[in-house]
Protein backbone atom coordinates (compact mmCIF):
# COMPACT_ATOMS: atom_id res chain seq x y z
CA UNK A 1 0.00 0.00 0.00
CA UNK A 2 2.87 2.35 0.69
CA UNK A 3 3.95 2.09 -2.94
CA UNK A 4 0.47 3.13 -4.08
CA UNK A 5 0.53 6.23 -1.86
CA UNK A 6 3.92 7.35 -3.14
CA UNK A 7 2.83 6.70 -6.71
CA UNK A 8 -0.35 8.68 -6.07
CA UNK A 9 1.55 11.57 -4.52
CA UNK A 10 4.01 11.56 -7.40
CA UNK A 11 1.15 11.68 -9.90
CA UNK A 12 -0.50 14.65 -8.16
CA UNK A 13 2.85 16.45 -7.89
CA UNK A 14 3.48 15.87 -11.63
CA UNK A 15 0.00 17.13 -12.45
CA UNK A 16 0.53 20.33 -10.44
CA UNK A 17 3.95 20.90 -12.05
CA UNK A 18 2.51 20.31 -15.52
CA UNK A 19 -0.27 22.82 -14.85
CA UNK A 20 2.27 25.42 -13.70
CA UNK A 21 4.37 24.94 -16.83
CA UNK A 22 1.28 25.11 -19.01
CA UNK A 23 0.15 28.29 -17.23
CA UNK A 24 3.52 29.94 -17.94
CA UNK A 25 3.31 28.96 -21.64
CA UNK A 26 -0.24 30.35 -21.95
CA UNK A 27 0.81 33.59 -20.26
CA UNK A 28 3.76 34.00 -22.66
CA UNK A 29 1.52 33.41 -25.66
CA UNK A 30 -0.96 35.97 -24.35
CA UNK A 31 1.87 38.42 -23.74
CA UNK A 32 3.35 38.25 -27.24
CA UNK A 33 0.24 37.96 -29.43
CA UNK A 34 -1.53 41.24 -30.29
CA UNK A 35 -5.04 41.42 -28.87
CA UNK A 36 -6.37 44.93 -29.42
CA UNK A 37 -10.15 44.74 -29.22
CA UNK A 38 -10.53 48.17 -30.83
CA UNK A 39 -8.68 47.15 -33.96
CA UNK A 40 -10.71 46.88 -37.16
CA UNK A 41 -11.53 43.31 -38.19
CA UNK A 42 -11.20 44.29 -41.86
CA UNK A 43 -7.92 43.33 -43.47
CA UNK A 44 -5.98 46.51 -44.25
CA UNK A 45 -3.00 45.21 -46.21
CA UNK A 46 -2.92 46.71 -49.69
CA UNK A 47 -3.12 44.25 -52.57
CA UNK A 48 -2.77 44.71 -56.31
CA UNK A 49 -5.73 43.78 -58.45
CA UNK A 50 -4.91 44.81 -62.02
CA UNK A 51 -3.83 41.32 -63.14
CA UNK A 52 -6.97 39.72 -61.69
CA UNK A 53 -9.17 42.42 -63.23
CA UNK A 54 -7.65 41.82 -66.68
CA UNK A 55 -8.07 38.07 -66.32
CA UNK A 56 -11.68 38.41 -65.17
CA UNK A 57 -12.48 40.77 -68.07
CA UNK A 58 -11.04 38.27 -70.57
CA UNK A 59 -12.77 35.26 -69.05
CA UNK A 60 -16.13 36.29 -67.54
CA UNK A 61 -19.38 35.87 -69.49
CA UNK A 62 -20.40 39.42 -68.52
CA UNK A 63 -18.74 42.87 -68.54
CA UNK A 64 -16.58 42.92 -65.41
CA UNK A 65 -16.53 46.29 -63.67
CA UNK A 66 -13.49 47.89 -62.10
CA UNK A 67 -12.87 51.32 -60.59
CA UNK A 68 -11.11 54.01 -62.58
CA UNK A 69 -9.87 57.27 -61.13
CA UNK A 70 -9.83 56.41 -57.42
CA UNK A 71 -7.44 58.53 -55.41
CA UNK A 72 -4.32 56.99 -53.86
CA UNK A 73 -6.10 57.18 -50.51
CA UNK A 74 -8.22 54.16 -51.49
CA UNK A 75 -6.49 50.86 -50.74
CA UNK A 76 -7.53 47.56 -52.31
CA UNK A 77 -7.50 44.90 -49.59
CA UNK A 78 -9.03 41.85 -51.27
CA UNK A 79 -9.65 40.50 -54.74
CA UNK A 80 -11.16 37.22 -55.93
CA UNK A 81 -12.41 35.86 -59.22
CA UNK A 82 -14.18 32.51 -59.31
CA UNK A 83 -15.24 30.89 -62.57
CA UNK A 84 -15.51 27.22 -61.57
CA UNK A 85 -19.24 27.24 -62.36
CA UNK A 86 -19.87 29.17 -65.59
CA UNK A 87 -23.48 29.80 -64.47
CA UNK A 88 -22.22 31.50 -61.30
CA UNK A 89 -19.04 33.41 -62.09
CA UNK A 90 -18.20 35.85 -59.28
CA UNK A 91 -15.94 38.89 -59.05
CA UNK A 92 -15.03 40.62 -55.77
CA UNK A 93 -12.88 43.67 -55.12
CA UNK A 94 -12.66 45.11 -51.59
CA UNK A 95 -11.27 48.49 -50.51
CA UNK A 96 -10.61 50.61 -47.46
CA UNK A 97 -11.69 54.18 -48.30
CA UNK A 98 -9.92 57.38 -47.15
CA UNK A 99 -12.05 57.38 -43.95
CA UNK A 100 -11.01 53.78 -43.12
CA UNK A 101 -14.41 52.37 -44.07
CA UNK A 102 -14.95 49.19 -46.07
CA UNK A 103 -16.30 49.40 -49.62
CA UNK A 104 -16.58 46.45 -52.01
CA UNK A 105 -17.62 45.63 -55.53
CA UNK A 106 -19.35 42.28 -56.05
CA UNK A 107 -20.54 40.88 -59.39
CA UNK A 108 -22.12 37.62 -60.49
CA UNK A 109 -24.09 36.08 -63.32
CA UNK A 110 -25.75 33.65 -60.88
CA UNK A 111 -29.12 33.87 -59.15
CA UNK A 112 -29.53 37.58 -58.27
CA UNK A 113 -31.63 37.05 -55.13
CA UNK A 114 -29.28 34.54 -53.53
CA UNK A 115 -26.18 36.48 -54.57
CA UNK A 116 -27.45 39.79 -53.17
CA UNK A 117 -28.47 38.15 -49.90
CA UNK A 118 -25.12 36.41 -49.56
CA UNK A 119 -22.80 39.35 -50.27
CA UNK A 120 -24.82 41.94 -48.34
CA UNK A 121 -25.26 39.55 -45.39
CA UNK A 122 -29.05 39.64 -45.70
CA UNK A 123 -29.55 43.36 -46.34
CA UNK A 124 -33.10 44.22 -47.41
CA UNK A 125 -34.26 46.17 -50.41
CA UNK A 126 -35.33 49.67 -49.44
CA UNK A 127 -38.53 49.71 -51.50
CA UNK A 128 -38.85 52.69 -53.76
CA UNK A 129 -35.42 54.09 -52.97
CA UNK A 130 -33.23 54.29 -56.02
CA UNK A 131 -30.09 56.30 -56.61
CA UNK A 132 -28.94 57.66 -59.96
CA UNK A 133 -25.17 57.29 -60.29
CA UNK A 134 -23.53 58.29 -63.56
CA UNK A 135 -26.82 58.09 -65.40
CA UNK A 136 -27.50 54.56 -64.13
CA UNK A 137 -30.19 53.65 -61.63
CA UNK A 138 -29.16 51.63 -58.56
CA UNK A 139 -31.53 50.06 -56.02
CA UNK A 140 -30.70 50.81 -52.39
CA UNK A 141 -30.43 48.01 -49.79
CA UNK A 142 -30.05 48.44 -46.03
CA UNK A 143 -28.65 45.92 -43.60
CA UNK A 144 -27.27 45.38 -40.16
CA UNK A 145 -23.67 45.14 -41.31
CA UNK A 146 -23.62 46.63 -44.83
CA UNK A 147 -25.65 49.04 -46.89
CA UNK A 148 -25.56 48.45 -50.62
CA UNK A 149 -26.31 49.77 -54.07
CA UNK A 150 -27.54 47.05 -56.44
CA UNK A 151 -27.88 47.09 -60.21
CA UNK A 152 -29.42 44.13 -62.00
CA UNK A 153 -28.84 43.95 -65.72
CA UNK A 154 -29.28 41.18 -68.23
CA UNK A 155 -26.76 38.49 -67.31
CA UNK A 156 -25.07 40.26 -64.38
CA UNK A 157 -25.80 41.63 -60.93
CA UNK A 158 -23.50 44.35 -59.61
CA UNK A 159 -23.39 45.24 -55.92
CA UNK A 160 -21.47 48.07 -54.24
CA UNK A 161 -21.59 47.53 -50.50
CA UNK A 162 -19.84 48.51 -47.34
CA UNK A 163 -19.70 50.26 -44.01
CA UNK A 164 -19.05 53.61 -45.70
CA UNK A 165 -21.80 56.25 -45.82
CA UNK A 166 -24.21 56.34 -48.76
CA UNK A 167 -22.38 59.22 -50.44
CA UNK A 168 -19.12 57.26 -50.42
CA UNK A 169 -20.79 54.17 -51.87
CA UNK A 170 -22.19 56.37 -54.64
CA UNK A 171 -18.77 57.94 -55.31
CA UNK A 172 -17.26 54.49 -55.63
CA UNK A 173 -20.08 53.28 -57.91
CA UNK A 174 -19.48 56.30 -60.16
CA UNK A 175 -15.89 55.13 -60.79
CA UNK A 176 -16.91 51.70 -62.07
CA UNK A 177 -16.21 51.01 -65.73
CA UNK A 178 -16.75 47.74 -67.63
Amino acid sequence: MAADKRGGNKTIRDLVLSMLVLGVVVYLIYLFIPHDSKETPVKTETVGYSVELKQARRDAPYPVAGPEGLSAKWHATSVTYSAGDRRNVTWHLGFIDPDQQYVALEQSNGDPTGFISQVTINAHRDAGRTVAVGGTSWQYYTGGRYDALVREEKGVTTVVLGTAPDAQLQRFAATLKP
